[in-house]
């Protein structure tokens, strides 16, 4: 196992009706800015809670948050905090709303443009405090210091991480997930176990407890994912969703292993470009990853045969194939994309995406740095399945 420092603030209040101890997180005579996205949570009962626990405090509102956030719709949210001296944000949503909350805290004390903190990496030196009320589970935004937004004019995906980012706390209650429809599950089923894989999914350094929780969140997902699907007020399938989905991305799993990304950083760039979701921008590439890089990945591909889907020990590669199938056919269960057909990605659109990859100085991907830009383009040619 590789040697690690892990650090996580967030304090989580997990089960139903916590909505009580938002008001004691935050401190008092703050100047809240609730941000939230589309209006979902007017309908099924969140924002009430929200409001009530607020009262006392001075609440202004900044809504219409949609998926894949966007940098030109936030710098509204960003200007709204310096006029109205915001003391503190409440993000109310999934992943794109946290994210987008991260952002506006780190960008409201930044005097350049708020992209360098993406686009250069500039350091973030201060940050609003951010709490959430978590409705999606997918992303792991409301355990972790990262988030990423996406900038139309560019059309450009990127991500930011600072220690400055961590919410305060999270609200984590499985019932503000019963109203979701099936897509949206489907797509934080399916986003959650990436995360895992993109961690789990490498090359072994004898790191045993971060595999075994690795493979026991996978295998939740496996069971308790169409339990969701099936009976969106099945609590307690709801609830292991919930929990393994932040699980999956608060850095826990990620101690002391190799880690790829290798899927997320082309998937980025397919969400930008044709603007499908995070998820399926996941399951459209993670295959043909694995598929490019076999040889790489086949002694872990095995492992994930044996300890997640319960296959004997047998031959190395036809173990590592047969996770490879299993994966892309529970993928298709959930209605999610594995492949890139469906998007018409011409050779031009791979020639600008490996060139856009290039001019930002990101190759080589991967856990061992081997992704160059010819493999890059050979596992995007792949993807198209043609």
């Amino acid at each position: 196992m590789n040697s690690f420092v892990f650090y996580n603030p967030t304090k989580i209040y997990f089960g139903s009706d916590k909505y009580g101890f938002i008001a004691k997180e935050i401190p008092k005579n703050s100047k809240v800015l609730l941000i939230f996205g589309g209006g979902s949570i007017k309908n099924n009962g969140v924002y009430d809670r929200v409001i009530k626990s607020l009262s006392g405090f001075e609440v202004v509102e900044f809504g219409g948050v949609h998926p894949n956030p966007t940098y030109e719709y936030l710098y509204d949210a960003i200007r709204l905090c310096k006029t109205e001296s915001i003391d503190f944000i409440l993000a109310v949503g999934g992943g794109s709303v946290v994210d987008a909350s991260k952002f506006v805290a780190a960008a409201t004390f930044y005097d350049g443009d708020p992209w360098d903190l993406l686009k250069k990496k500039s350091v973030v030196e201060r940050s609003l405090p951010i709490g959430v009320v978590l409705t999606l589970p997918a992303t792991g935004s409301e355990m972790n210091a990262g988030a990423v937004v996406t900038k139309e004019e560019t059309q450009e995906k990127l991500g930011f991480f600072s220690i400055h980012s961590f919410p305060k706390f999270s609200i984590l209650d499985p019932q503000a997930t019963f109203s979701l429809p099936y897509q949206q599950r489907a797509n934080g089923i399916s986003d959650a176990f990436i995360h895992i894989l993109e961690q789990y999914l490498t090359y072994s350094v004898g790191a045993s407890v971060q595999d075994r929780l690795a493979e026991g969140l996978l295998s939740t997902l496996i069971d308790q994912g169409p339990r969701t699907l099936e009976n969106p007020e099945d609590y307690t399938a709801c609830a292991n969703i919930m929990w393994a989905s932040t699980l999956a991305l608060n850095g826990l799993i990620g101690c002391g292993v190799p880690q790829d990304w290798t899927t997320h950083i082309l998937g980025h760039e397919l969400t930008a470009k044709f603007g499908i979701s995070h998820a399926e921008s996941l399951t459209s590439l993670i295959i043909h990853v694995w598929k490019e890089r076999f040889e790489e990945k086949k002694e872990k591909l095995a492992q994930y045969a044996i300890y997640v889907w319960g296959f004997q020990a047998n031959d190395l590669d036809s173990n590592a194939k047969q996770a490879i199938d299993k994966t892309r056919l529970f993928f298709q269960s959930l209605s999610m994309k594995t492949d890139t057909s469906h998007l018409n990605m011409s050779m031009t659109d791979i020639d600008n995406i490996v060139r856009r990859l290039e001019q930002r100085k990101s190759f080589p991907l991967g856990e061992k740095k081997t992704v160059d830009k010819d493999l890059c383009r050979k596992i995007l040619i792949s993807s198209r399945n043609i």
